[in-house]
């Protein structure tokens, strides 16, 4: 079945269709959509169970706690995008200064190191910043630690792409990366 066909049969689980009727529909076994759907459902219907929740706990507030609600909810959207962009500049500032403390460890000599103190204090120096700046994204991962596991436990999900939208150019730089892979 294609990726849109798959969405197709999870947005109609989720809204309450039965797997037997999409499995013959989409001519596939009642397991293999089980098998697909399955977390995805459970974790929308768990996101939506929660949504209505919150709903409900702010229309209970008062008009004024209502917007207070609201306003510190975005705030706290806001943090977080932006601390996950800090964690992204701070991971390629770190893969950059250890990138230039590698080449400073070029600079010293095997045979007498201590000839080469300058060096080993620059590799020190770059080394140091470079953990700093990993700090939040290092914190980010640490705390979002079972996410990260889940998303690493996913098998990955190919994207059909259609040669008829690609150029000659861009399909010839697939099909010679596809043989570098192999």
């Amino acid at each position: 079945m294609s990726p849109e066909q798959w969405l197709e049969v999870e947005r109609r689980v989720i809204d309450g269709e039965s797997i037997r009727s999409l499995a013959r529909e989409f001519c596939v076994s009642e397991g293999a959509i089980r098998q697909r759907v399955s977390t995805q459902t459970t974790r929308v219907k768990n996101v939506a169970q929660k949504l209505a929740e919150a709903q409900t706990a702010l229309a209970e507030l008062p008009i004024r706690q209502q917007y207070t609600a609201i306003s510190l909810a975005d705030k706290l959207r806001n943090i977080s995008d932006n601390l996950a962009a800090a964690a992204q500049y701070g991971a390629q500032t770190a893969h950059r200064l250890s990138a230039l403390a590698n080449s400073e460890v070029a600079k010293v000599d095997d045979a007498d190191p201590l000839k080469s103190v300058d060096s080993l204090k620059g590799v020190a120096a770059l080394t140091k910043l470079a953990n700093d700046s990993a700090g939040i994204a290092l914190n980010l991962m640490a705390a979002n630690k079972e996410q990260i596991k889940a998303i690493n436990d996913e098998p990955p999900r190919r994207r059909l792409i259609d040669p008829s939208k690609l150029s000659d150019q861009a399909l010839e730089e697939l099909l010679g990366a596809r043989e570098i892979d192999a």
